[in-house]
């Protein structure tokens, strides 16, 4: 890998694009200068909106007019041909013209055109959706959030290993602590998968990580422990419990302090306070799932976030490259 890191892009995907993804590669320029941008899609739209604002040193546009549709399923995407702005995003990092490949398009369609392009790192059978969430302390990886519904224990251990090394590659001083997402902490609970997967993990004793058990839906935040492993459909269902949660919370708060003069008074009297908890709530500042098992890293960004959301993806794109996390990966496996 040279020194200057290579983000193959698919500029076309995600609501508002091209014009929110171009947006967010000229926010993230401005703090990130020694990244080269390949931008896959609409060169006359794209051109337009990058014209002058980027060194053209930085940046790449190949013409493609064909994308996904958010409509696609996944094969009906994969069935658009190889010229979309997806697909030649995704070949690019198979031909190893670029280091990464990050879209906010259809997300069935990413990962199947991904798992058609690229090839399963060594001894791993599924690769799992997992995603950066918040929690008291600091940063959880949670995963998978929807790749797999049903897994085996094996999946379960490997997507533990996966974890613990992207956790590894984006916070390389600290040490991660895996659990597994169950319906209570004691031995006995769970099926049979996960009862599986509790000994197997605790019975290998890897060093790069330290196993600490179970953890319950109720302490996902609590940041006492910073990988979280689940299936596909626990993962999801838990994602998008904490999502709703966020949101009711602060519409609530929003409400109670915007409804009368007291309310408003109180607001601005609070307003540092105020501040800390919108950004620490705001998703934006989480935006980048990552495809993990792959050969190759492939970053998801969410499709309706803004330019501030894409630009953040972007920098986890960077982090990974910088982290090492496909070497990571196969190193522990």
């Amino acid at each position: 890998m040279s020194s200057m890191i290579k983000i193959a892009v698919d500029a076309m995907g995600g609501d508002n694009s091209p014009k929110k993804i171009v947006d967010g590669i000229i926010h993230h320029q401005k703090y990130n200068k020694n990244i080269f941008y390949k931008i896959f899609g609409d060169k006359d739209k794209i051109q337009n909106l990058i014209d002058s604002k980027i060194n053209f040193k930085n940046f790449e546009i190949v013409n493609t007019l064909n994308k996904v549709s958010n409509e696609d399923s996944p094969l009906e995407g994969a069935k658009r041909g190889k010229d979309t702005s997806m697909w030649l995003a995704i070949e690019s990092v198979k031909n190893k013209d670029c280091d990464i490949v990050i879209s906010a398009g259809n997300t069935g369609a990413l990962l199947v055109i991904s798992k058609l392009n690229l090839n399963m790192i060594e001894n791993i059978d599924k690769p799992a959706l997992s995603a950066l969430w918040p929690n008291k302390k600091g940063m959880s990886v949670v995963l998978d959030l929807g790749a797999n519904i049903e897994c085996s224990s094996k999946n379960l251990f490997d997507f533990s290993i996966m974890g613990a090394s992207l956790y590894k590659s984006l916070y390389p001083l600290e040490i991660p602590n895996v659990a597994l997402l169950n319906i209570g902490s004691e031995a006995l609970k769970g099926n049979e998968t996960i009862k599986e997967t509790f000994k197997i993990l605790n019975d290998k004793k890897i060093e790069d990580f330290n196993f600490s058990g179970y953890i319950e839906g109720n302490e996902l935040m609590n940041g006492d422990v910073n990988v979280i492993i689940s299936d596909g459909f626990t993962g999801n269902v838990a994602l998008k419990t904490a999502e709703g949660t966020a949101s009711f919370i602060t519409s609530e708060l929003k409400k109670a302090l915007g409804g009368n003069l007291i309310g408003k008074i109180s607001s601005l009297l609070n307003i540092s306070n105020l501040k800390k908890f919108k950004k620490r709530l705001d998703p934006r500042l989480y935006n980048g799932a990552i495809f993990i098992g792959l050969d190759s890293p492939v970053v998801k960004s969410h499709g309706g976030t803004d330019f501030i959301g894409f630009s953040n993806s972007l920098d986890v794109c960077c982090r990974i490259i910088k982290g090492n996390l496909i070497e990571e990966i196969k190193r522990n496996i």
